[in-house]
């Protein structure tokens, strides 16, 4: 009998893809004011180059550790406890500048007065867009009371909080929320599910993982032999992890769950 769910927060509960695509057209409309240039090949161009940067820092593999994407490392402030918290406190500027002077060079524009308020302003216009799933509130309405809920992120404490007390509807709904940056190690790590286990207090037959990142949340759910739902947004194909059940969209995660209790 089902008596847990465990959730992942980003592209799961919040539509963070669209927080960042929202952030960065924004951003980029102040380049146009500027210079007559194509925002969206701007955004391409600088998406581009933050990809390619972002493993070139010594941060790189304290970030992979924890799961702090490229586009996180774009807008955090790393508030967090610790020295390689700090480190990446003081690299985080010179990566988000580089990104976007890059990015503009590609387009023959070399200013870095330009590079530098770009990079200051995408921070300010990703806390501005905060997106949940139509389905989120529905879904979690629905399952509190019935199943003890548990929030499993990777990330930085300090963004995801920041994450939270920007659609603050969400928190109120979980008994626990776990952040991997207070663990010490993020998905797919066993020893980080084995603690949200511990916390739920149940067995691995009672609880189900629901989450969009085939290679963190299912491979997790997988290495400790609990069930799992892969949230498959844009129909992409699996080679790697098998998860127990697939859904393309939040809502159709209910059904399931209701007939692990038939």
């Amino acid at each position: 009998m089902l008596k847990a769910v465990i959730f992942d927060l980003d592209d799961t509960l919040l539509w963070d893809h669209k927080s960042v695509s929202e952030a960065f057209k924004s951003t980029c409309a102040k380049a146009v004011e500027k210079y007559d240039i194509d925002p969206l090949q701007l955004e391409e161009n600088v998406r581009k180059h933050a990809e390619d940067l972002y493993p070139t820092y010594e941060t790189y593999k304290f970030v992979s550790n924890i799961g702090i994407g490229t586009f996180e490392g774009m807008w955090g402030e790393f508030q967090d406890e610790g020295e390689a918290f700090q480190k990446l406190r003081e690299t985080v500027p010179l990566y988000r500048k580089q990104a976007w002077l890059q990015g503009l060079k590609d387009l023959d524009i070399e200013d870095e007065e330009l590079a530098e308020t770009l990079a200051k302003t995408f921070p300010e216009e990703r806390k501005k867009h905060i997106f949940l799933y139509d389905e989120t509130l529905e879904v979690l309405d629905a399952l509190k009371g019935k199943y003890k809920l548990l929030m499993l992120t990777n990330g930085s404490p300090h963004l995801q909080h920041t994450k939270l007390s920007l659609s603050p509807e969400i928190e109120p709904y979980f008994d626990h929320i776990v952040i991997s940056g207070d663990f010490g190690s993020g998905k797919p790590s066993t020893e980080l599910f084995n603690y949200a286990l511990s916390l739920l207090e149940v067995e691995k037959r009672e609880v189900i993982m629901v989450g969009d990142n085939p290679l963190t949340d299912i491979l997790g759910a997988s290495k400790i032999g609990i069930d799992s739902i892969w949230i498959n947004h844009h129909n992409k194909e699996l080679t790697e992890v098998t998860p127990t059940y697939e859904v393309s969209r939040l809502k159709e995660i209910m059904p399931i769950i209701k007939s692990l209790n038939e």
